[in-house]
């Protein structure tokens, strides 16, 4: 313990010791001593001095001052980027386009072009001046004669009646910040603005300013305004106009002209007497302002839902990314096409009966789409939400398996009643020719044969055939499947008989023109695969032969045509999906609630949307044959059809199928109808293997338990 100097019998804990004068004890713990100084003469460092050179400290402060000044521009310079304040700070807003650049629907806002302040007329800026900013040309972003006079305004009336933010600030507000109403807000708001008013000239922030403000009708920016209400141009804008749009910035949604034009006029009344008492208008100027008018319709606007549009939209918002402003994504939709695709639904004569097409290319691209009769009463999109029985369509699968177990479509099959486990399939007009052909069962759509089909290859090998076409939705593993007993999308069934049309498998359908690049583990798993060549030949044989001489042949067409009629039980649903050069098209016919529809068949009325669509599509002269007209009941298909199409029922075809044929076969007389409409007349000799393929389905529907 170390000695007190004073007192050696007591240590420093017993009483502290202070400094003598100018000197004071210091302890050596070399030589274990105290001694008492440092004086001023020695060597020893100075104590610190007391006095304060406010030189320094004032040095220091401007240095931090400038530090601060250099964050905050380079904060600034990040969080408030200058071109930032050119974009409206509209909701998400994507515009889709046809194949040929034609905008065909919009979602979210409509943003108008930018102008220059410079190039308006003179009361256009001042009506937003008068109301919003008279001082906006004399102060530096925040004005305090304008925040004054607000707080004096407001603490009269008792309430917030007034804003003292100017042109400026309402610009950083709308560009660079959120709409909350915290001190710290205000405080980032004032440094934007003199940001902005540091690297930019008035005339250049009353640009941005006027070209993305809201007005109101999820319009932003004047030129979208002038254009949206009075249907002109922002320089074209009389007095009485611009005081309007000038009062709609208030309150754009609570004021909009086109659901509250007295209160827009009563704002555009205070906006002229701001811009009288500013003195930019005379009173005889202000008195000659009359009350506005605006637009009865909205000129050049485009549909904001169309089935087409519902489906691609959220692949085209996941192309565009994040979308803060517009975003323009082109579609695949040909209008051509499109046209077409309505006029034909259009003409089609139905009732009570909903419908469905859809157009596609080989590789997918979809260029028409009808979802249902009317999107304005029904947006329900039928041809990619609803999931139907796709009744002997789905026989393609079917034979397919067949093909690749190594059958050809020369290969025989009983077409015979069959019990596979209690299950018995029946034909849907009762008859049995027995040995047929694969193209003869196919033609015909004997269900006996499809069955034993399903048997002999396996239930597994036909739902891998439909899994490698693209289907998707559930599939039974069962041997009913082979009649089209699983539900499926027309869009899905379409793109796997695009399949067959692009030799390749599978197609996806889709609606953009520009892919995304695939990852690595999507370009392993979905790679092309290419069919056989005696497969895809054997495909096409059987689809050529269903429309040539089997139950598709009204859509019979006079270039090469291939595809599948399709009928659940019932007649509850009815399909016909096929193509012929570059387009694959499906049609379905039905009820929503899936009630009957008596005399509705496949290769009825679907069968003729299908042929009208191809030869408007792809500009073809139409099959010069007679085409027999059949009743049907008018409660599910009217009579009246155009574009060449016949009214609803089944199928005409040669041999038993007609029924002038049968009436001189009774006579003793074969008569036959040929393809290009002549006529062959012979003796009644018509053996069973050669009979002409039975229509679809006419029974009533308690003889029937099976689908076509």
């Amino acid at each position: 313990m170390r000695p007190d100097p004073f007192n050696p019998d007591r240590t420093p804990l017993d009483r502290p010791y202070e400094p003598v004068g100018p000197h004071y004890p210091l302890y050596d713990a070399e030589t274990q001593s105290w001694t008492f100084g440092p004086d001023e003469d020695d060597a020893s460092p100075e104590r610190p001095r007391r006095n304060i050179r406010w030189g320094r400290w004032i040095a220091r402060a401007m240095a931090a001052g400038i530090i601060l000044l250099v964050i905050a521009i380079a904060w600034l310079a990040v969080t408030a980027p200058l071109s930032r304040s050119l974009q409206p700070p509209t909701p998400p807003s994507i515009t889709l386009t046809a194949d040929d650049g034609t905008p065909i629907a919009r979602r979210g806002a409509i943003i108008g072009a930018p102008v220059d302040a410079a190039k308006l007329p003179a009361h256009v800026r001042e009506a937003f001046m008068a109301i919003e900013d008279r001082r906006f040309y004399s102060h530096w972003g925040v004005d305090p004669r304008g925040i004054l006079r607000a707080a004096w305004h407001n603490v009269g009336s008792g309430g917030v009646r007034e804003g003292g933010s100017t042109i400026t600030q309402q610009l950083a507000k709308n560009a660079f910040l959120d709409s909350d109403r915290t001190a710290g807000r205000k405080i980032r708001e004032a440094m934007i603005a003199f940001w902005l008013e540091a690297w930019l000239t008035k005339d250049e922030i009353l640009s941005r300013y006027l070209s993305n403000v809201y007005f109101g009708d999820n319009v932003y920016g004047i030129t979208a305004a002038s254009k949206h209400y009075f249907g002109r141009t922002p320089d074209k804008l009389n007095i009485g106009q611009a005081a309007m749009l000038a009062g709609l910035v208030k309150a754009p949604s609570r004021l909009a002209p086109t659901t509250n034009l007295k209160g827009a006029r009563a704002r555009q009344a205070v906006v002229v007497a701001a811009m009288e008492d500013a003195g930019f208008l005379t009173k005889a100027e202000a008195d000659a302002v009359q009350p506005q008018r605006v637009l009865a319709s909205r000129p050049e606007t485009l549909p904001s839902g169309t089935y087409f549009a519902d489906w691609v939209l959220p692949e085209a918002r996941d192309q565009a990314g994040e979308i803060k402003t517009e975003a323009t994504v082109q579609t695949t939709l040909n209008p051509r096409l499109q046209r077409i695709a309505e006029r034909t639904v259009r003409s089609a004569g139905l009732n009570q009966a909903q419908v469905a097409l859809i157009a596609m290319r080989p590789d997918g691209r979809v260029v028409a789409m009808v979802g249902g009769k009317d999107y304005s009463k029904s947006p329900f999109n039928r041809a990619t939400q609803a999931r139907r029985q796709p009744g002997s369509a789905f026989k393609l699968f079917v034979y397919l398996a067949a093909l690749r177990s190594g059958m050809t479509p020369d290969s025989t099959i009983e077409d015979e009643p069959v019990d596979i486990a209690g299950w018995k399939p029946r034909n849907s007009d009762g008859r049995y020719l027995g040995k047929i052909t694969l193209r003869q069962a196919f033609a015909r759509s004997s269900n006996v044969a499809a069955a034993r089909l399903t048997q002999a290859v396996g239930v597994k090998s036909v739902i891998k055939a439909a899994r490698d076409l693209g289907i998707t939705t559930p599939i039974p593993n069962e041997a009913t499947i082979g009649l089209g007993t699983s539900t499926v999308s027309l869009l899905e069934l379409t793109a796997a008989y695009a399949a067959v049309a692009n030799e390749s498998y599978p197609v996806a359908a889709r609606g953009l023109n520009d892919v995304k690049d695939k990852g690595w583990y999507q370009s392993l798993t979905e790679r092309k695969t290419g069919f056989a060549s005696s497969v895809h030949d054997g495909m096409l044989d059987l689809l050529s032969s269903s429309i040539k001489t089997g139950t598709g042949r009204q859509a019979l067409l006079t270039v090469d045509a291939y595809g599948k009629t399709g009928t659940t039980q019932d007649s509850r649903d009815a399909l016909f999906v096929g193509f012929a050069r570059d387009l694959v098209v499906g049609v379905w016919v039905g009820n929503d609630d899936n009630t009957p529809n008596p005399g509705l068949s496949g290769g009825g009325v679907p069968a003729r949307i299908w042929r009208a669509f191809m030869q408007s599509a792809l500009d073809i002269p139409p099959v010069a044959a007679p085409v027999v007209q059949e009743e049907v009941d008018p409660d599910a298909i009217s009579n009246g059809m155009d574009d060449g199409m016949m009214p609803g029922g089944p199928d005409m075809m040669p041999g038993s199928a007609d029924p002038v044929g049968e009436i001189m076969q009774g006579l003793g007389i074969d008569l036959r109808t040929g393809d290009d409409g002549s006529i062959t007349v012979g003796p009644g000799r018509r053996r069973p293997d050669r009979a002409g393929p039975p229509p679809e389905d006419r029974r009533p529907p308690d003889e029937r338990d099976e689908e076509e």
